[in-house]
């Protein structure tokens, strides 16, 4: 069975969803939407796919079995629960929404028995990350003790933040590297480790750049596991590094994506053993494990290989709409800490979240920057 897909926003995830559709097996991409008429130029000649001016318009009208939403955040759930409405089939970009109240609404949707609702988190497709959470579930080397996550090679010039009205605003994306960039890491992080019991956030808000919205996040991590870590993310450094470090009880595993390997340094006995019994400065003594993961899975197009599995066999999401709020709330409660410099405690109130983002929303200034609606190289910004 072939699967009429409509893509709604043809910015720069979109028309790179458009060309993995073109070519996938499963997948006939029918209709495209975009509010810029310039980005339906390049579709307009091609008299098997329908373009409208809105994401609504081809929901109602675009003869779709399924659409993928790659819109800014802000309409995200509006249009997923307009397609829910109609029975369509759903894929959404990361992330869900931009603030928890959204995101609860769209998930309370009804939907029909087999539609699906489904994340673009395509980095859980990644065999590195997958092996990571095998060895945590597992409880191989016994609990967590600690992690530490530095993703800092999100950089970003000035002249991305000005490619696009919506971007880097609290109306148009709802806050800045923790909504735009981090959603996936934010995701690993819920996946991986469980969402965080209490967040105390540093937030540079326009640190590194002319922008309202956080392009910097240091932030310290508590679970109710008693697992500790600190989560770092920055849109203003170079080169930047993407490294996860877990301190087990038994071993200390490293994971650079630069690198493409994992380094398990394990220990001859347990830390809470060397802490009772070793002499004053006898450090246990470790071997060192050395993985190579130089392929980084399927990413977009296994996501979209999972969904059409999904849609016609019923096969189990790679990440269901349902997968998107821990993380989501975790974006919220570090921009939480980091406007109010205090600890914030999760789950936090959608309401109370709600009232903070429009606030912000209402005092942002309305002065227009030099907007480009060119889409632009993505090679360099999958991390």
């Amino acid at each position: 069975m072939t699967i009429n897909i409509g893509v709604i926003g043809l910015g720069n995830m979109g028309s790179a969803h458009c060309n993995w559709l073109t070519d996938h097996p499963e997948f006939k991409l029918v209709a495209v939407a975009d509010e810029l008429a310039v980005r339906l130029q390049q579709f307009e000649s091609l008299p098997s796919i329908r373009c409208f001016d809105s994401g609504s318009a081809l929901i109602k009208r675009g003869g779709c079995d399924a659409v993928l939403i790659a819109t800014p955040h802000l309409s995200h759930v509006k249009l997923a629960r307009l397609a829910l409405k109609v029975g369509l089939h759903v894929l959404v970009e990361k992330p869900i929404a931009s603030d928890i109240a959204d995101a609860e609404k769209l998930l309370a949707e009804p939907k029909a028995t087999g539609q699906q609702l489904a994340l673009m988190f395509n980095q859980r497709t990644n065999p590195a990350y997958q092996h990571i959470r095998s060895i945590i579930t597992d409880q191989r080397y016994g609990r967590v003790r600690r992690m530490n996550w530095v993703i800092t090679d999100w950089f970003r010039a000035e002249s991305y933040y000005s490619s696009g009205q919506w971007r880097a605003t609290w109306r148009g994306e709802g806050g800045g590297a923790l909504l735009n960039q981090a959603p996936h890491q934010l995701d690993l992080l819920c996946w991986l480790f469980g969402r965080p019991q209490s967040v105390f956030a540093d937030a540079g808000f326009g640190r590194w750049h002319d922008i309202g919205v956080e392009d910097e996040v240091t932030a310290i991590l508590t679970f109710a596991s008693g697992t500790t870590g600190v989560f770092v993310t920055s849109t203003g450094e170079a080169p930047g590094v993407n490294r996860l470090e877990i301190v087990f009880e038994s071993a200390t595993l490293v994971y650079d994506t630069k690198l493409k390997n994992i380094e398990i340094a394990e220990l001859e006995i347990p830390l809470g053993e060397a802490i009772k019994h070793n002499k004053a400065f006898q450090k246990p003594r470790a071997g060192l494990k050395e993985l190579s993961f130089s392929d980084q899975g399927g990413q977009h197009q296994e996501v979209l290989d999972n969904f059409a599995d999904a849609i016609q066999t019923g096969a189990p999401l790679i990440a269901p709409g349902e997968a998107g709020l821990d993380s989501l709330m975790l974006a919220n409660a570090l921009i939480l800490s980091g406007a109010t410099k205090k600890m914030v405690t999760l789950p936090i109130s959608s309401q109370r979240y709600r009232r903070f983002l429009r606030a912000k929303m209402r005092e942002e200034p309305t002065g227009q920057r030099v907007i480009e609606t060119r889409v632009t190289d993505l090679s360099g910004s999958f991390s």
